[in-house]
């Protein structure tokens, strides 16, 4: 039947006729003709001789052709479909099919072709162009125009597309990573920026050759990269006793070890080189990682007895009795503030907490919330100012801080009159009245409070600068009034209101016969 539907569709015959056709032509074949015909058909089918690996194989090209489609990108055909010469869609089994068939099979191709000239069909085959895509194109580069990417070029992360195959780099760049380089040339490239690996150096030899090398180059980020490969390689011991030798890589060390916060290893050099008052204030830095103002207070006592300097002896001691009383004071103003008796703490409620804070914070918040507290007890402030010996400017400056805040004006003037033997009362500032009355104003003092305080102070310039500038008439007037300086005056005249009790004040002085103006 399928030889007469051959013979009807290359002859142009009624359909009847090439059966019949057929049918004779197949009676009349011999019993070798029929095993001919059947062997030499195109269609082949199964048998167990065939390749083992044959149907793997379309599988296999089948997953990799869809798995590589994923890592193509042509932004020009992501909507187009892929078609090979025979119209069949790139990709497709048939196609993967074909593709493999056309690789492997090639040693059939004899074969078929000299048993197709004794098949009965009157036409030959015309050699079928082959396709523009390969599996094998994937896999070894792009060998054909208009081929996909190769597998290396669709796994790069390099978003530009290249579509020559990737040449090999000169052998000079393999110097970077080969073992042939000496001290110098290594610290020369490490100096450039260049990559070059330090394993190579073993002995100890090598190594001190190679870290005198970056000593002598005089580069910090070189030699501490040394540093950190001997640190690295060669035990504490021996390189404690060569650093010991090398004083400018022992500092680059012991800075290097500070800023990483290796602690451990820092005491250990310390106590190699015998430098116990750097090694108690390395010590000492470890506060700063306790939390827990207990526990803090407990590693404080500890360095007590460390072999500080006189005077850092007394900057231990005195930072844990601060300790000391600020977690006393911080327990007592808890207890007082949750109760919600003291008027102080219910008006001005606390907005941080007091541990750990330094000196000057410490006697500020006494100041703000417990002036008035007798000297025995820890919170008072003249009770800090002897116990840690703050100076009369540093209290000074603080209380008024403190107590203008609070608007307590009687406070602030007791904090500025002394009494001398004879009971006479002065007004005295350590830090100058001109401080006092910038505070003041900064604080929202009333102008009657700036007024007496401007007045106070000595400097006649510095006074009118300032009267002028917090608008203090009534001093700016007395003092153009006792300078005798009509044109100042007049001058100040414009910038007050008018009509106001400050204008009429300056004309009474200047329509005045008995004083004498010196311009």
């Amino acid at each position: 039947r399928t030889l007469g539907l051959i013979l009807f569709f290359q002859s142009g015959r009624p359909l009847g006729t090439g059966i019949r056709l057929g049918l004779g032509l197949r009676m009349n074949r011999t019993k070798g003709d029929e095993e001919e015909y059947w062997n030499s058909s195109k269609f082949k089918a199964f048998t167990f001789d065939d390749e083992d690996d044959e149907l793997s194989q379309l599988k296999e090209s089948k997953r990799a052709v869809n798995s590589l489609r994923d890592f193509v990108d042509d932004d020009d055909d992501d909507d187009l479909e892929r078609v090979s010469w025979t119209g069949e869609p790139v990709g497709s089994i048939s196609w993967s099919i074909k593709e493999t068939a056309g690789n492997s099979g090639s040693t059939h191709e004899g074969r078929e072709q000299l048993k197709s000239r004794n098949s009965f069909s009157s036409y030959a085959q015309l050699p079928k162009p082959t396709s523009t895509y390969s599996l094998s194109s994937f896999f070894r580069g792009r060998t054909r125009p208009g081929s996909f990417q190769s597998l290396s070029d669709a796994l790069s992360d390099t978003p530009a597309k290249s579509y020559a195959p990737e040449l090999g780099r000169p052998k000079g760049e393999y110097r970077d990573y080969s073992n042939d380089w000496s001290p110098s040339d290594t610290v020369r490239r490490l100096r450039k920026g260049k990559v070059c690996s330090l394993e190579r150096f073993r002995s100890l030899q090598d190594k001190l050759q190679l870290l005198e090398e970056a000593v002598s180059m005089h580069d910090g980020n070189v030699i501490t990269a040394v540093l950190i490969f001997l640190k690295r390689t060669l035990s504490k011991e021996i390189l404690f006793r060569e650093l010991e030798v090398r004083q400018i890589a022992l500092r680059h060390l012991i800075h290097f070890l500070k800023e990483i916060g290796d602690q451990k290893l820092l005491l250990d050099l310390f106590r190699f080189l015998d430098r116990t008052e750097e090694l108690a204030l390395s010590h000492y830095r470890e506060h700063l990682n306790i939390q827990d103002a207990d526990k803090r207070k407990e590693f404080l006592k500890t360095c007590i007895g460390l072999p500080f300097s006189a005077e850092d002896s007394a900057h231990i001691q005195d930072h844990y009795t601060l300790l000391e009383r600020q977690i006393i004071i911080e327990a007592n103003d808890c207890h007082l503030e949750s109760a919600g008796q003291t008027e102080i703490f219910r008006k001005h409620p606390r907005k941080a907490s007091i541990l750990n804070m330094p000196l000057v914070t410490t006697l500020f918040y006494s100041c703000f919330y417990h002036y008035t507290e007798a000297e025995g007890t820890f919170s008072s402030p003249v009770n800090l100012k002897k116990t840690f010996k703050i100076p009369d400017k540093q209290y000074v400056l603080t209380a008024l801080a403190a107590r203008a805040k609070l608007r307590a004006w009687n406070d602030v003037d007791a904090l500025f009159t002394t009494k001398n033997w004879l009971g006479y009362t002065k007004k005295r500032a350590p830090i100058g009245f001109h401080r006092v009355v910038e505070i003041l104003h900064k604080n929202n003092a009333p102008v009657q409070i700036l007024q007496e305080y401007v007045n106070l102070v000595e400097d006649v310039d510095t006074k009118l600068n300032l009267a002028t500038k917090f608008k203090c008439h009534d001093v700016v007037i007395d003092t153009c009034r006792d300078l005798k300086d009509r044109q100042q005056l007049l001058a100040y005249r414009s910038k007050v209101d008018k009509g106001s009790a400050e204008e009429e004040k300056i004309d009474a002085l200047l329509s005045s016969s008995q004083i004498r103006w010196k311009n």
